[in-house]
């Protein structure tokens, strides 16, 4: 039994990333919707299609991923992360390229819990000297 598509899920903030890559034409699908419309922005779609067009396979495989949680640009870097994943389950050899470009890293960077004492995470209440 052969797979027919490659797995990675991808992480970013909040935001997770289920990828599947298909051979096909170079096809991307979020959420059942075309990339563009999915991420009108170009920076997004940047993001997006950078695996790919590193490892030089934007029109060999057809993605389809399903993305949900945190904001816009955290789930262009779950994409993002995702679909290089995919692309080291496929082809072990591109892991050089992929983590020279930093695609592999999880960023671990989230939002910091608020502490008690405090207005914020870091922020103190105004001081008043009189």
């Amino acid at each position: 039994m052969t797979k027919e598509f490659n797995y990675g899920t991808g992480r970013r903030k909040t935001a997770t990333a289920r990828t599947r890559l298909y051979p096909g034409t170079g096809v991307i699908e979020i959420n059942g919707r075309p990339y563009e419309e999915f991420f009108p922005r170009k920076t997004l779609q940047m993001i997006i299609r950078q695996p790919l067009v590193l490892t030089k396979m934007l029109e060999k495989f057809d993605v389809k991923v399903n993305v949900a949680g945190g904001g816009i640009s955290g789930q262009a870097e779950a994409v993002r992360h995702g679909i290089s994943r995919a692309l080291l389950e496929l082809d072990a050899e591109l892991r050089p390229v992929l983590k020279r470009a930093g695609f592999l890293t999880r960023d671990a960077r989230k939002k910091e819990r608020k502490k008690y004492g405090l207005r914020a995470a870091r922020a103190r209440y105004q001081y008043s000297k009189r």
